[in-house]
């Protein structure tokens, strides 16, 4: 297999993950206790060595093969879905690398559970939150591009009136939504986040 063709596969494995995620995440509206809830039934799913293990090898597949892809395509797209496909993987290369070192980390190391808590801790706490925001913002809004750029490279069917170009528009403007309702439910913005103190102990 290609590196392109290998990259494709081990995408489609994290694509499922990061959509079981994303949702949990927007559980987040119903508060801490709903984002754990939710969080638990989905552990049952991928808290395990075997789906882990693949999950962590796919993270490993992307990396590699994505900087290979990054290397050989940049200088040579032709538009500018093509330069979203680009510098969105680019991103979330980067993204996933220190995210998953850093849930690594608290669960092994610092023995922390990397729920809720731990997702928003950063984003609540200043001066961290001004990291945190643009970090966690701009790996969702990367995840819908790349998806975006690859459809309106892939599609060829015109859906509901709207051609592949401006289908992919839909999905990046689907994950401006979701990164705002995500966000609100992080925030709680009329009553504040209380975080526990070992987790504020992070930031301290």
């Amino acid at each position: 297999m290609t590196a392109k063709a290998i990259h494709a596969v081990s995408g489609l494995f994290l694509i499922a993950f990061a959509g079981l995620h994303l949702f949990n995440h927007i559980c987040s509206i119903f508060g801490a206790n709903g984002h754990i809830a939710v969080m638990n039934v989905l552990r049952k799913l991928y808290r395990n060595t075997y789906v882990e293990g693949l999950l962590l090898i796919s993270i490993l597949i992307q990396s590699i093969t994505g900087i290979k892809l990054f290397i050989n395509k940049t200088g040579l797209v032709k538009n500018i879905f093509e330069k979203l496909q680009v510098w969105s993987g680019f991103y979330l290369i980067f993204f996933l690398c220190i995210h998953i070192a850093a849930v690594l980390a608290a669960r092994f190391f610092l023995k922390i559970d990397t729920n809720f808590y731990f997702g928003v801790a950063g984003i609540n706490i200043f001066p961290y939150n001004l990291f945190f925001i643009p970090y966690y913002a701009l790996a969702i809004i990367a995840f819908f591009s790349h998806i975006a750029a690859i459809h309106a490279k892939k599609m060829k069917r015109i859906i509901l009136g709207l051609t592949p170009g401006y289908q992919a528009i839909a999905i990046i403007i689907l994950g401006l939504v979701i990164t705002v309702v995500l966000f609100y439910g992080f925030t709680n913005q009329f009553k504040g986040v209380a975080i526990p103190r070992p987790y504020k102990i992070l930031f301290e």
